[in-house]
């Protein structure tokens, strides 16, 4: 995997589990995001069952990290797949929450952004084309501008694929499929576009893959080894701000629950952050 910027993985890579106190539960823990401006972590906890998600809140404190909560713009969907970016005045999720009264079936994609005191504003749904009468997922801004996410709307390479869209002058959203070589016969959910720009992990129905950007578009994606695809079902990716270590959540199938793990690609180092901080 070319996270950071090289072709091979050195063979002290290793997979750790993340288990905090207080994160970790009989419950599932994925799609973790850490506040670039306070260093909260912001993650999705469901039923063990991955159903009925909900996006929580936890702030590291002298004892670890705190005891989760719904995040402060909490609404009354299931909401999931936070992303702050990466200067930490807004964050990208996935609701179903009510809109002009109604209450939702099909997520979409949504923003909050960061008052000027530190709290987070009132969220907005993003509009159509980037919304549809299907599903959404995952949001994700790469650093050239172009929003990658998945859905299930028509005109796509298999069930689920990933498109992407970009503002253009006149403030308009202009929506495209991302193309064959991100996109398989079956559902493809998540794309995360590394801060290197020119790396892509994506997340399809049997784990994760990477694609590399060349000088004609995305090459075909190539699935991550086997001590990330354990068994099929790692989601929710996220990478360092180094770039060199993978976080990512599996479903452990054996009777108990979704839990973090994390890849040191490239050597060990302090991330996901250390709760207390080391001094």
């Amino acid at each position: 995997m070319a996270l950071a910027g090289c072709a091979t993985a050195p063979p002290t890579s290793t997979v750790t589990r993340w288990a905090p106190e207080r994160i970790a539960s009989e419950k599932f823990e994925s799609h973790a995001a850490f506040d670039p401006k306070t260093g909260d972590l912001y993650f999705v906890r469901s039923g063990a069952d991955f159903r009925g998600w909900r996006i929580l809140q936890s702030r590291c404190e002298p004892n670890g990290w705190s005891t989760p909560m719904d995040a402060s713009f909490a609404g009354d969907g299931v909401e999931a797949d936070p992303w702050f970016t990466p200067d930490g005045r807004s964050l990208w999720f996935i609701s179903t929450r009510s809109t002009d009264g109604q209450r939702r079936k099909d997520l979409d994609i949504w923003r909050v952004d960061r008052e000027a005191d530190g709290r987070w504003g009132q969220p907005q749904r993003l509009p159509a084309p980037i919304n549809s009468a299907g599903q959404e997922w995952f949001p994700r801004l790469a650093n050239d501008g172009w929003l990658y996410f998945g859905s299930d709307r028509p005109g796509g390479h298999g069930k689920t694929d990933i498109w992407r869209a970009h503002e253009d002058a006149n403030g308009q959203w202009q929506v495209e499929n991302a193309g064959p070589a991100l996109n398989g016969p079956g559902n493809d959910y998540e794309a995360l576009p590394l801060p290197d720009g020119q790396t892509m992990v994506l997340m399809a129905d049997d784990g994760l893959y990477e694609s590399h950007l060349t000088s004609t578009g995305w090459s075909a994606r190539e699935k991550l080894p086997n001590e990330i695809n354990a068994n099929g079902s790692e989601i929710g990716a996220l990478v360092s701000p180094s770039g060199r270590t993978l976080m990512f959540s599996r479903d452990l199938k054996d009777n108990s629950s979704g839990e973090f793990f994390v890849w040191h690609r490239q050597g060990q180092e302090d991330w996901p952050p250390t709760c207390p901080a080391r001094r």
